[in-house]
């Protein structure tokens, strides 16, 4: 992936330099030109397309987003009520996530949403311990973690 990123960098480079004009438009039409040449050539490149990778964190960042504006709201509801009823908790994760990296980007999506802290991480690394501010259902709340921010996690860095 580091490879193509550098060989598009290099082809913009050189676009721009043929062009003679230093600016980012041509800076940016030789990256989409870097681009079409590596989409067209990926059957020869071991490894994979990399601006899938580029969509799928761009797709973790809008999940993100969304959870974080529905988890708003949802604290916002519980905040004017006119009585304050929630069912604070502690669970258990288990993750399927391995290296400390995916480890630290899911829990910190987890502390960063409102409503859901991460409190600690297990010694093995297979489970995050979370606190969550109203839990009705905690198989709820695990599946809904792992089919969302696990998945996305999963999907960009596998």
């Amino acid at each position: 992936m580091a490879l193509q990123i550098l060989f598009n960098l290099i082809i913009a480079f050189m676009w721009m330099f043929l062009e003679e004009q230093y600016q980012f438009s041509t800076f940016f039409s030789g990256y989409l030109v870097g681009i079409l040449l590596l989409f067209l050539l990926r059957r020869f490149i071991p490894d994979a397309f990399y601006l899938k990778r580029v969509l799928k964190i761009f797709r973790l960042i809008l999940l993100f987003i969304k959870e974080l504006i529905l988890s708003n709201f949802n604290i916002l509801k519980h905040v004017y009520k006119p009585k304050f009823n929630v069912q604070p908790g502690i669970f258990a994760l288990p993750t399927e996530l391995k290296s400390q990296w995916e480890i630290t980007l899911l829990a910190n999506l987890i502390s960063l949403t409102p409503g859901t802290l991460t409190i600690a991480v297990s010694h093995d690394y297979s489970h995050l311990y979370i606190h969550a501010m109203d839990i009705p259902d905690v198989e709820k709340e695990i599946r809904s973690i792992k089919d969302t921010f696990e998945k996305a996690i999963l999907e960009v860095t596998r």
